[in-house]
């Protein structure tokens, strides 16, 4: 197929990030919550590079010009998305120059600088530079006897040109130097809480503490000047043979993820030139990987400006989860499992859910045995404790715990091995892929015999992610999905061959399959005049073949509707190729997480959740599940959530064929907001069959 069919994977990407910063941007979005958008827009810039980027200059320095789905080669691929990104960082500066920063002191709430604070300000900071900040600074002297100073990754730095206030001999000039030195707002917060008047709040940049106190630091010296820069890293761990010891290679190449080679420098738009020659010359970077800024590099950290305030008026309503009633105080969760399927939508349903399943397990002493996989596992996780009681419980315990999740090995690796000091049977997943899917496997003793309970998730079993992250999860004690979770974690854990499941489709072995099979049965079921129609909800669309296949049922004439959230490969709408296919992408107060597969099938509709996006990596490289929701009333619960997301008018954008986005608007309708209206619903129609 012609590459003009595809999307650029990367600019697609941040197409997305765009809509990330068109919520900042948004005056009807509340105000701490537009600065909590400009905090995601640039922490997810920070890995884009971190990983997309530096993959790219790692095939660039490799000599591979292989062009992408699109046909873009590496070297043309960074050249449109360095242009794209520059725009990007320039409409986030304006949007908090001139529109946030002036409403945020219409409120009360300032950023100081030097000049600006009063003399109880002062003091304050005098104090908290003497007794807090100084004892953890370090100046880095950059000069013949000292080389240039390693710059951490996404840590800010202070660069200070200084000279000796007393010349070496009388007659001589004083020669400038440079002096490193590391803001330390890994362990102190970047904005700095100062005294201020009752109903308001006033804060300084820890660079901006830092400054007036450069002549104590670099006793003897003249400062001249400072500008603030901030490196990003390759942060890709270093490929290694894991045969022997997987867990130690991790822990090694953790080290070593910190001195990736740079990708961007960011840096104060006044820094002089020959400084920033030095600092390009040094970082190995090309002029395209500079952005020069004003105000403050690491807007990321306005996350903590957004946390430290508390003024709900300016902030979104509470929303507090929704008691799933299946699980009400006082319930039997496995009577309420016998009795029938359960269906759990979060955020709106209280992940409490989940770890009670988990925790009321460990503690039954009719629970056999209890098998696991652990994605990203949170650093005080009550589920991974949870399992640490079911040991102690003398329960048989297996845990698969992926530690190649990105960004969350270190938490992972903690579990691992205090799982293991208590006797669970751990393991690390198949050779070669990352484990992916989300299932727990509980085995209780009863009356009748052997009982299994099992939960599969779209998202992973992380407390703090389902607060924030929408997905869906299936309780179920149907003895078919019993003997298929158990047939799923011999699999994972020992060497049986991929088996013949009753309802799960797994990668890298059959869900591709298992896909295409059922976009052709629509495609063959519009052919014959029959309905069809296909509704798909995933985080990213990059696979060449699926796209293809969709492409091939919309010209058959299936009605297809997709739900990305992010990447999206695809062109909808294209006359005699996609006419057919129509995508949108919300982004709202909750990240979208899930993954839902309708497929209409001449009307004995088939709904499949999963863990799974439609990328190469999911379905070739990791193992990943998709199962199939069964019950009738479930359905109609999932059929509801996706008709409800595609009738969206606020929070939805229509992807375009050229791969931009527009908000789609109310024609003629009341407004509908898709994520406050699954809320509400939440509480109405329940959970449960």
């Amino acid at each position: 197929m012609n590459q003009d069919a595809f999307v650029n994977r990367e600019l697609s990407w941040l197409e997305f990030n765009r809509r990330v910063l068109e919520e900042a941007q948004d005056a009807s979005v509340p105000l701490l919550e537009r600065v909590k958008f400009l905090a995601i827009f640039s922490s997810n810039l920070d890995e884009f590079f971190m990983v997309r980027v530096a993959a790219l200059k790692r095939r660039l320095a490799g000599g591979d010009q292989t062009p992408g789905l699109d046909g873009l080669a590496p070297v043309d691929a960074l050249a449109a998305i360095a242009t794209r990104v520059h725009e990007l960082v320039d409409a986030q500066r304006r949007c908090f120059r001139e529109e946030i920063q002036p409403r945020l002191a219409a409120e009360g709430i300032v950023i100081l600088r030097p000049e600006q604070l009063d003399d109880a300000q002062r003091h304050f900071l005098g104090a908290y530079f003497r007794r807090t900040l100084l004892p953890v600074l370090t100046p880095l002297a950059v000069e013949h006897a000292h080389p240039f100073p390693y710059l951490g990754n996404r840590s800010p730095c202070l660069v200070a040109s200084i000279r000796p206030a007393v010349p070496s001999a009388p007659s001589a000039p004083a020669r400038s130097s440079l002096s490193v030195i590391h803001i330390p707002s890994q362990v102190l917060p970047h904005f700095v809480a100062l005294p201020a008047p009752t109903g308001r709040h006033a804060f300084m940049l820890l660079e901006d503490v830092i400054r007036p106190h450069l002549a104590s630091i670099e006793n003897g010296y003249d400062v001249l000047s400072s500008h603030v820069i901030r490196v990003t890293r390759d942060a890709d761990l270093p490929t290694r043979d894991h045969r022997h010891d997987l867990l130690a290679s991790l822990e090694e190449g953790l080290l070593e993820r910190s001195l990736g080679a740079a990708v961007r420098l960011q840096h104060d738009a006044d820094v002089p030139s020959d400084i920033l020659a030095s600092l390009v010359e040094e970082l190995e970077l090309a002029p395209a990987d500079l952005y020069a800024g004003e105000s403050f590099t690491t807007f990321s950290a306005l996350l903590q400006l957004y946390e430290a305030i508390d003024m709900p008026r300016l902030k979104d309503r509470p929303r507090p989860a929704r008691v799933v009633p299946a699980f009400g105080s006082g319930s039997d969760i496995w009577n309420a499992l016998r009795a029938r399927d359960v269906l759990v939508h979060h955020p709106y349903h209280a992940f409490d859910a989940v770890t009670r399943f988990v925790r009321e397990a460990a503690v039954d002493p009719n629970v056999l045995a209890i098998k696991m996989t652990l994605y990203r596992v949170s650093p005080a996780s009550p589920i991974a404790q949870a399992l640490r009681t079911a040991v102690e419980h003398g329960k048989e315990v297996a845990v698969l715990v992926e530690l190649q999740a990105r960004f969350d090995e270190e938490a992972n690796i903690r579990w691992a091995r205090a799982l293991e000091k208590v006797g669970a049977r751990v393991v690390y997943g198949l050779a070669g892929f990352k484990t992916h899917c989300k299932a727990c496997l509980v085995v209780r003793q009863e009356a009748d015999g052997i009982r299994r309970y099992g939960h599969l998730a779209t998202g992973n079993y992380n407390v703090r992610t389902g607060g924030v992250y929408g997905d869906l999860g299936l309780f179920t004690s149907r003895e078919s999905f019993g003997a298929d979770l158990t047939a799923l974690f011999n699999l994972l854990t020992g060497h049986t061959e991929p088996p013949d499941f009753h309802h799960l489709l797994l990668a890298p072995t059959h869900l591709r399959d298992g896909l295409v099979e059922r976009i052709r049965r629509e495609a063959d079921h519009a052919r014959a005049g029959r309905h069809a129609r296909i509704i798909a909800k995933m985080n990213g669309l990059a696979d060449r073949r699926m796209i293809e296949e969709l492409y091939a049922a919309s010209e058959a004439g299936v009605r297809i509707d997709l739900i990305v959230r992010g990447i999206c490969c695809l062109r909808p709408g294209v006359p005699g190729l996609s006419e057919n296919i129509r995508a949108i992408s919300i982004v709202d107060r909750y990240l979208e997480h899930a993954r839902i597969f309708h497929f209409e099938n001449a009307g004995d509709a088939e709904y499949l959740l999963a863990s799974a996006d439609w990328m190469p990596r999911n379905l070739d490289r990791r193992v990943e599940i998709a199962f199939p929701v069964l019950d009738p009333g479930l359905q109609a619960q999932i059929r509801d959530i996706l008709e409800t997301q595609l009738a969206d008018t606020v929070k939805a954008r229509r992807i375009l064929a050229d791969g931009r986005s527009v908000r789609i608007r109310p024609a003629g309708h009341p407004a509908l907001r898709s994520q406050e209206r699954l809320y509400e619903t939440s509480g109405v129609n329940g959970v449960v069959a």
